[in-house]
């Protein structure tokens, strides 16, 4: 199946250590969307031929820095989700690792809800919910994708972060995907996160230009 998919042959050429099932969860991803996205608009029209690309394969950046699969029993929140990224390929990279998708719009959960049924994922649950109102639950690391400015992610994700580290590697923490002069938006954080350029895990113009950002638990 995957030979097929274009998406999926772009995907393994930066990881290949994949299973038959995550693949083919992976291939189911393009029709669903396809499917929900007429119904629901959860991805931008004109980036749907792109999906692998500037939804997928970016969510996956985070993969190419840190391994969950390190740790034992994470879980792991994914703030204003959205359409489900980077939170869904990261839990079908990470089979072992809990993940929490949050998001205060209900009819962009409903899509989640539905592509994680019908793709068999077993470790997404979603909540109906502004992230500065979960109060009943604190995770190892925390991702999200350009929802916010930096100094208000943490300020909401803070809280929910447990004390101390889960990984040898990394200190809990957020990791971020975010784009372009981040400069002021890091000054006003009062944060001095860890950087990496996504053009030097992927070749693709795509991805000049964008950083996964760590805030490591203080």
């Amino acid at each position: 199946m995957e030979l097929n998919n274009p998406g999926i042959t772009l995907i393994t050429r930066y990881f290949s250590d994949f299973s038959a099932t995550q693949l083919n969860q992976l291939s189911m991803l393009d029709d669903l969307y396809k499917e929900w996205n007429e119904k629901i608009n959860v991805i931008s029209r004109k980036d749907m031929e792109g999906l692998y690309l500037k939804h997928i394969l970016h969510s996956m950046a985070i993969a190419a820095i840190v391994d969950f699969s390190e740790g034992e029993n994470l879980e792991i929140l994914d703030i204003g989700t959205g359409g489900g990224f980077p939170g869904i390929p990261l839990a079908i990279m990470f089979p072992e690792v809990k993940f929490t998708l949050a998001d205060s719009i209900g009819k962009k959960l409903k899509v989640i809800d539905a592509i994680v049924e019908a793709t068999g994922i077993n470790n997404i649950t979603t909540r109906h919910t502004r992230v500065e109102e979960i109060n009943d639950k604190k995770f190892d690391f925390i991702v999200s994708r350009a929802v916010a400015p930096i100094k208000d992610l943490w300020k909401w994700g803070k809280p929910l972060l447990k004390k101390g580290r889960s990984m040898e590697s990394f200190k809990n923490g957020m990791f971020l995907l975010k784009g372009g002069d981040l400069s002021q938006e890091i000054f006003e954080s009062n944060l001095r996160p860890h950087s990496w350029e996504i053009s030097s895990i992927y070749e693709e113009d795509f991805f000049k230009e964008k950083f996964v950002l760590y805030c490591p638990s203080l």
